[in-house]
Parts: C-alpha cells; sequence; structure tokens
C-alpha cells in the first residue's frame, strides 16, 4: 500500500466517523427535546443540524426563543423557512458558517416576525470592489425588530449598510468586523454614531471573536 493510498484510507475513515458521531448527536438532541415536552426555549445544533432534525424539534418546540445553526451545511433555505413558520415565539437566531443567504434571509424575516438577534457570520477577505448586498437587503426588507447583528466577515457595502438603517429602526448592537467594503465615513460614520450603541468596526479587535478570524485575502 502506498502512501496516497493509506492517507485516502485515513481520510474515508475520518468521514464515517465524524458522520457516525453527528448522527449520534442528533439523536441525542431529539431525546433531550422529547423529554421537554415541549418546554424547550433555547436549542443549539451548531455543526451537526439537517433538515429533518430541524423539523423534529420545530414540531415540538413551539415555546423555541433561541436557536443556533453554526456551521450547519445540511440546512436548506426552504427548510429553515418551512420549520421558522411553526416557531412564532422565535426572537434570537444564529446562521453562521451556513449556507443561508439573500431571498432566504428575506422568507426567515417573514417567518420570525419577533426576531431580535441574527448573527450571519463567515469568513472575511479582502477583494476591493467585490460587494454582495443581498444579505443585508433581505435582512432590511423583512426584520424591523431587529435589535442585535453580527455580520463578521459580510461583504456588504455602504448602500447595504444604509438600507439596514432604514428596515431596522431599532437596532442598537452591530457588529462589522472584517466587513471590509464598509467605509465608516462622513454621513454613515454620523448615522452609525447616532444610533447604534454598541458599534464594531470592520478594523475593531478580533479577540472576543469566537471562531477562526483568519483572512482570505483576494487583493493585487
Amino acid at each position: 500500500m502506498n502512501n496516497e493510498d493509506f492517507n485516502a484510507d485515513e481520510l474515508l475513515t475520518f468521514v464515517a466517523y465524524r458522520s457516525s458521531i453527528l448522527k449520534r448527536l442528533g439523536r441525542m438532541m431529539c431525546h433531550a427535546v422529547a423529554l421537554s415536552q415541549g418546554g424547550c426555549v433555547e436549542i443549539n445544533i451548531e455543526h451537526f443540524g439537517t433538515d429533518s432534525l430541524l423539523t423534529y424539534i420545530a414540531d415540538r418546540s413551539s415555546n423555541l426563543r433561541h436557536l443556533g445553526l453554526a456551521k450547519c451545511d445540511q440546512i436548506t433555505g426552504m427548510g429553515l423557512f418551512t420549520e421558522a413558520m411553526k416557531l412564532p415565539l422565535l426572537e434570537d437566531l444564529e446562521l453562521s458558517y451556513c449556507l443561508i443567504k439573500g431571498k432566504n434571509l428575506e422568507a426567515i424575516g417573514f417567518a420570525c416576525l419577533h426576531l431580535k438577534t441574527l448573527k450571519l457570520n463567515c469568513q472575511g477577505f479582502k477583494f476591493p470592489g467585490f460587494t454582495y448586498d443581498h444579505d443585508a437587503l433581505g435582512i432590511a426588507k423583512r426584520m424591523p425588530e431587529l435589535r442585535c447583528l453580527q455580520l463578521f466577515g459580510n461583504r456588504v457595502s455602504d448602500v447595504g449598510l444604509n438600507a439596514i438603517f432604514d428596515g431596522c429602526p431599532h437596532l442598537e448592537h452591530l457588529d462589522l468586523r472584517q466587513c471590509f467594503n464598509i467605509n465608516l465615513v462622513g454621513d454613515l460614520e454620523k448615522r452609525c454614531m447616532e444610533r447604534i450603541k454598541d458599534l464594531r468596526r470592520p478594523n475593531d479587535s478580533t479577540a472576543d471573536y469566537p471562531y477562526d478570524t483568519s483572512l482570505l485575502d483576494l487583493g493585487i
């Protein structure tokens, strides 16, 4: 057996082991939800969430207020929207490092009318001129009750940020660290200072950030 075969075998073993662990975590979560008899108000299924697990939770947790879905790449926008409709009290949602973007956020805002906190973090990178405002526009259109918004690493531009200010009049806490397309000067900076009590700027320290802060630098 050569080294390449050995490494491939190791990788397959690791993938199978990880899959079994995630399935076990899913079963444990289902058991905990069943035992709660509808009493769960906070659930975090970071890494191991799937559409089917989310369905199980939503069908049995109508009192849920806090839901953590960070790094759940097996949860789809449609899956989350469908189950969020069953969670009328949801106030706090984390979607960091997920595949939920743009129009999906708008739909989730429609389902979660009382959403007050949204964490939509991703890996930051520097690529001058490459902006993406669809997340911001979805948030601005359908999440008017937001108080706290974390957009670490997002490609939002000044246009998207202004839209958020227009659509989220109650916003008080805003994290823009590693959002390098934002230029907080002039009227935009003034608007931030007048509206936001707790502002984290694009170049602020990331020491207290719980995930990897390494950058993809694609600039020339």
